[in-house]
């Protein structure tokens, strides 16, 4: 096979995949005008197959995929103008693939297609090259975006850091676990005690009153064994109370100044760790934020997604909450999935609440798994994680 068909579709990875397996010289994409039209989309094509190391000559023909007889007469132009074919029927709409079945009724050429669940190729018609080739594919989580025209932002999270707080994890989330009730007001507390600065300019040493004014009125009070509890495990250093109404200590560093003045790291760090820990997936990564169209401008679209972990070419979504999940939650974590996976893709929210019974039918219905206190109770969100793989 020297030039690949495709079947343009939504599902990025249906557009990629076969590419990548078979290297043909050509790729020739049948598809609708907007896609045609999007010079950043096609560019991003590209620059995916370049940082893959695939050579190929991307070639994009537009046509109406819903007009059965327009896809006739693209195929049989594209038949016609180039030789040793081949049409992979993985994706596409249905009017694109009634249009194939057509065209490779009257003719010889092959034809393959690619089972998801089976993550093998198949020959459909003269395409024994395809015949039960598994997919050996590993992407990374830049790849994943990459091919659907977008790009990865750095996040809050220096995830090359990450490395040298594995063992402190652990501990931190058996803090939150421990004091998860108070916990808003903990973080609270922490924020009302040291400055707003960040980086180098973020001061380390807290003197201050026990008992501090709330943001929005009245008065919080810091729990003291949450902060005895702390400098057990290492993140607070030398901490001292004084008198009944003052405390002083030092935080370790500026990274974990940071995570104790956020509500929400500690279940988002809890749950990369056992992606990690799993060791079910070539990458994961906390805190990634992807920008939709891959301009890095301002004023673009982009969302920042809490863990992202994939396994061979499936990618996996989570988002984190520390509190209710919102049904705009649920609705914002499937659209990330659907754009930038396809059918591909899963999705899971973690929360450390129980959850209520309507947002567990509405995370049913958008095929979103749920992962809630119990799960991080007694430790069996771990598991969970890893059996994201096998949810169809």
């Amino acid at each position: 096979m020297k030039t690949l068909i495709e079947l343009y579709d939504e599902r990025p990875i249906e557009n990629v995949l076969s590419t990548e397996v078979f290297r043909p010289e050509r790729t020739v994409f049948i598809c609708p005008p907007s896609v045609g039209a999007d010079e950043a989309l096609k560019e991003r094509l590209r620059q995916y197959f370049s940082v893959r190391g695939v050579k190929v000559d991307l070639v994009f023909l537009e046509t109406s995929l819903i007009d059965a007889n327009s896809v006739v007469r693209m195929l049989e132009s594209i038949l016609g103008r180039y030789a040793d074919c081949a049409i992979d029927i993985a994706g596409g709409t249905d009017a694109a693939l009634f249009a194939a079945g057509r065209v490779c009724g009257e003719r010889d050429t092959p034809v393959f297609t690619y089972s998801r669940k089976r993550n093998t190729f198949f020959n459909i018609q003269n395409a024994a090259f395809a015949n039960h080739v598994q997919c050996g594919v590993q992407l990374s989580i830049e790849d994943c975006f990459l091919m659907a025209g977008g790009t990865v932002r750095q996040g809050r999270v220096d995830n090359s850091l990450l490395g040298g707080y594995l063992k402190d994890i652990g501990p931190f989330f058996e803090i939150f676990l421990a004091h998860r009730r108070g916990w808003t007001s903990l973080i609270s507390w922490f924020q009302r005690a040291s400055r707003s600065e960040t980086g180098d300019d973020a001061p380390l040493r807290v003197d201050t009153f026990q008992e501090l004014p709330g943001e929005y009125g009245g008065m919080i009070r810091v729990d003291l064994d949450a902060l005895r509890a702390f400098e057990a495990m290492g993140f607070l250093i030398d901490l001292k109370i004084p008198s009944p109404d003052r405390v002083r200590f030092r935080f370790r560093n500026r990274q974990v100044r940071a995570w104790l003045r956020d509500v929400g790291s500690v279940l988002e760090l809890a749950v990369y760790k056992a992606c990690l820990d799993v060791g079910l997936y070539q990458e994961v990564r906390s805190s990634v934020v992807v920008d939709w169209a891959g301009t890095r401008e301002e004023n673009g679209v982009s969302n920042e997604i809490d863990v992202v972990a994939v396994s061979g070419v499936i990618p996996v979504f989570i988002s984190c909450k520390t509190s209710e999940v919102r049904t705009e939650a649920l609705n914002e974590l499937a659209i990330l999935r659907d754009r930038f996976g396809g059918a591909m893709a899963r999705a899971a929210i973690v929360t450390s609440t129980h959850g209520g019974s309507a947002m567990r039918n509405r995370a049913a219905e958008l095929g979103i798994d749920v992962i809630d206190l119990s799960d991080l109770q007694d430790e069996s969100y771990r598991q969970r994680l890893g059996a994201l793989l096998r949810a169809q």
